[in-house]
């Protein structure tokens, strides 16, 4: 790898930390080629991302953002896991973790904040971004139903009035 090609790998990596809402640091000793493939397409699915790199460079990218503290988790053989949504990475990360022994969960950062495994476990285990949202909405549509149902009520009920009183009327004639 030249020159050019470490400048560029680094730029990338420095704007990928300014752009996410998390990064998982993993340790991926061993882990064959198509265990890989499956975890970086789990992670595509979920909306994240995983990447391994120089930890050299890695250390460069993380220089002007707030996961400078990442730095030293970055030995041996190791992955960055990151997503926008401060869940996903994570999430996948453990759930990846279980299945094979190769893949161990270092820590990771949210933000400024540092998380270690145990950290990163209990992020894994919180609600998407898009879990928050549909509960947002579900619980503003309920009142929103609850109205409609409590206004239509009274009308439902003069209308069987009014059948009635029909009823009773063509009844008479």
């Amino acid at each position: 790898m030249d020159r050019a090609q470490k400048a560029e790998l680094v730029a990338e990596l420095n704007q990928t930390f300014a752009e996410v809402g998390v990064v998982v640091v993993t340790r991926n000793l061993g882990m064959t080629v198509a265990q890989s493939t499956a975890l970086r397409n789990k992670m595509r699915e979920a909306g994240a991302s995983y990447k391994v790199s120089k930890n050299k460079l890695a250390k460069i990218a993380l220089g002007g953002t707030d996961y400078l503290s990442l730095g030293d988790m970055l030995t041996g053989p190791v992955g960055l896991a990151t997503s926008v949504d401060p869940v996903a990475a994570a999430k996948v990360a453990v759930d990846f973790a279980k299945t094979t022994d190769k893949f161990v969960i270092v820590g990771g950062a949210m933000g400024a904040t540092v998380l270690n495994e145990d950290g990163v476990k209990a992020l894994a285990t919180m609600p998407s971004l898009d879990e928050l949202r549909a509960k947002i909405v579900g619980l503003l549509q309920a009142p929103a139903a609850k109205l409609a149902s409590i206004t239509q009520a009274p009308a439902a009920q003069l209308a069987r009035v009014f059948n009635a009183y029909a009823e009773k009327d063509k009844e008479a004639a």
